[in-house]
């Protein structure tokens, strides 16, 4: 009987293996399992490490070590040959030798190379196992490990190899370096801790779960793993809900997340919106027409209160602002104060109730409950004051202040023949080197003998105070949120004696303008329009005083000619006839980063992680912040993918 049913599963696996043939040389791949032999042809490996017996993933197996019989199998590893063929001959007797009482018990040979393996022995034992699927085959493996390089596969790889000794598993491997310290946080684990036996059987079970639902959305053409979309589905749910949830709804959660799955695979995942989006050309369609809305029900959710933080009351102003230029447009929710996870769930809850159509969150910790709402609720408009969030579902939105900060540069420069200028930084992320850098350039602008000295107030507490005790007489301070809180000190100051400073100006944003043009946007079609045409990728607003989202507070009694001067700028910035970045620029280690005429990109700017040569300082490392920074630097730092991230917080 067993012969039998053996000759009827070669029959049913040669048809596998016509078909993905036929695939393959349809879509122009090769057809025939992938040969190690010719991949390594005129490589340097690191060198070789046996690994033993271990269960090797049979989707993880790509191929054979030498030529042999490659022809024999199609590129899955099922069979091409005639049923009449010596080979079909063999591949039915050991199938019928799994069918018996004792099964395929003796373990294939191979080599593995970057997390792929490729048989020496056991070729027609894996193609008779993969036929029937099984998940895991029992192999003799040799690692063959690669040339450490920059390269990102191979970062990637490398940290494996260090994870692999942690879980012993091949399953959990990423696409991209820095994953792994972030699935250990989202398991609860310590970033070194090494995976027991049951743990490796308990991530397992639900592990196979997940990628069932993964396959079943079409995960496998995609340049990801299936552990890059766990980890994507990890930041919304919980593991130990993946062995009680039906798979049916597994599939609907992690569709719910399936865009921000697919970005993964994409190079550029985030668009950056620079300037407003117009209201589309031409006349809406009836369907256009029909789902217009006419008014639009906004909920701002504030972490602190207005009372208790400038920069909550400076987003409040500009709801308020919102809410007295388009009153007969817009109904407001308001929720402050919502600082916990629950309690920003439950806030959100309310307004969805309440009518939302629009979730406004205004600090970059609040973005991991809007991914959450963004699941829960599609149909959800939702925005998050932060950059560089790769969300599809959460658009983020931020503005260039470095156009202000090149203003006062140029204003200090002016100010100050010595050139003797200080800059206090917040914190390294995203997009502060740019400000740093265009003050020091507007400083250079107006006076070519200007040096930025740099200190870092996510390190030192009385950081302006030490830099005018240097001698320093310009120093660029924090910005102030709001021109109408002007206490000293704020922007670009004078010191004086005493250990008094005299403030003469500083960048703000005008939050009441972003938001009164975004609601403009929606109700016209344009946050539509830009879904469109950034299909597949998540939006990223981040406009300047073009957009008149930010200006520059002067002095009532600055001189003439500086106020003169910033005037100036200020029209040349807005109406894009000047760019600060687009001259000659040397960074510190003697770098052309651009010989003046080239644009940076946006995400050239907002990504910028080194300095001009005229600055004195240097980017801080994460261990060397004081603690209140570091949180932000996780979520928003420049290097935040390789920052173990905390098993209690945001898992970006």
């Amino acid at each position: 009987m067993s012969r039998q049913e053996s000759t009827e599963q070669y029959l049913r696996a040669l048809k596998l293996g016509r078909r993905c043939y036929k695939d393959c040389v349809l879509h122009g791949h090769y057809p025939y399992p992938q040969v190690l032999d010719e991949i390594l042809e005129g490589a340097v490996t690191a060198g070789q490490v046996d690994l033993g017996v271990i269960e090797i993933p049979t989707d993880h197996i790509a191929g054979t070590k030498t030529q042999g019989r490659r022809s024999a199998f199609a590129a899955n590893f099922m069979p091409l040959m005639e049923t009449d063929s010596e080979f079909a001959a063999k591949w039915i007797s050991l199938c019928a030798d799994h069918l018996g009482d004792e099964g395929i018990r003796d373990p294939i040979r191979c080599y593995e190379y970057l997390g792929r393996f490729y048989v020496q022995e056991g070729n027609k034992r894996v193609s008779v196992l993969k036929s029937y699927g099984a998940p895991t085959i029992p192999g003799y493996v040799v690692r063959m490990i690669p040339v450490w390089s920059q390269d990102p596969e191979i970062l990637a790889y490398y940290e494996f190899m260090e994870s692999y000794k942690l879980t012993r598993l091949y399953r959990v491997s990423f696409s991209r370096a820095g994953s792994f310290a972030k699935l250990q946080a989202a398991l609860g684990f310590e970033p070194d801790h090494v995976w027991t036996e049951d743990e490796r059987q308990h991530f397992t079970a639900g592990f196979t779960y997940f990628q069932d639902a993964f396959r079943k959305l079409g995960g496998e053409s995609l340049p990801i793993t299936v552990a890059d979309a766990l980890l994507v589905w990890l930041k919304i749910y919980d593991f130990e809900d993946l062995r009680t949830t039906p798979a049916a709804e597994l599939v609907k959660t992690l569709s719910a997340v399936w865009q921000d799955v697919k970005v993964l695979g994409t190079e550029q995942p985030i668009s950056v919106a620079t300037e407003e989006v117009a209201e589309p050309a031409g006349e809406p369609g009836l369907l256009g027409r029909l789902f217009k809305p006419k008014r639009l029900n906004v909920a701002f959710l504030n972490e602190h209160r207005p009372e208790e933080s400038d920069w909550a009351r400076a987003h409040d102003l500009g709801r308020q602002y919102l809410e007295t230029v388009m009153e007969d447009l817009v109904t407001v929710q308001v929720f402050n104060g919502i600082q916990s996870g629950a309690a920003a769930e439950e806030a959100i809850d309310r307004a969805v109730e309440n009518g939302a159509q629009v979730l406004i969150t205004t600090t970059p910790p609040l973005i991991g409950v809007c991914r959450k709402a963004a699941a829960k609720y599609p149909g959800l408009r939702i925005l998050n004051c932060s950059v560089s969030m790769p969300y599809t579902g959460v658009r983020t939105y931020y503005s260039r202040i470095y156009e202000g900060k090149f203003i006062t540069g140029a204003i200090a420069g002016a100010m100050c023949p010595s050139g003797r200028i200080g800059y206090v930084a917040s914190s390294p992320i995203f997009g502060v080197p740019a400000s740093i850098n265009a003050f020091a350039l507007g400083a250079r602008l107006t006076n070519p003998r200007a040096r930025v000295r740099l200190r870092w107030s996510c390190m030192e507490e009385h950081a302006m105070e030490t830099l005018a005790r240097e001698g320093t007489e310009l120093i660029s301070n924090r910005d102030i949120p709001t021109p109408d809180r002007t206490r000293e000190p704020w922007g670009l100051c004078q010191a004086l004696e005493g250990g008094r400073f005299l403030s003469l100006a500083s960048p703000y944003w005008h939050w009441g303008n972003f938001y009164v043009k975004l609601v403009r946007s929606i109700l016209s079609g344009g946050w539509d329009a830009l879904s469109a045409q950034n299909a597949g990728r998540a939006v990223n607003y981040w406009w300047g005083m073009g957009s008149q989202v930010i200006g520059v507070l002067l002095r009532e009694d600055l001189p003439a000619g500086a106020r003169q001067l910033a005037e100036i700028l200020y029209r040349g910035l807005a109406a894009g006839a000047i760019h600060p970045f687009q001259r000659p620029i040397r960074s510190q280690d003697g770098t052309l980063q651009s010989d003046g005429s080239r644009w940076f990109t946006p995400e050239e700017i907002l990504h910028m992680n080194w300095l001009c040569d005229c600055v004195e300082g240097s980017i801080p490392a994460f261990e060397d912040l004081l603690p209140f920074a570091q949180n932000l630097v996780r979520l928003q730092g420049l290097d935040r993918d390789r920052i173990p991230p905390e098993k209690e917080g945001t898992i970006l």
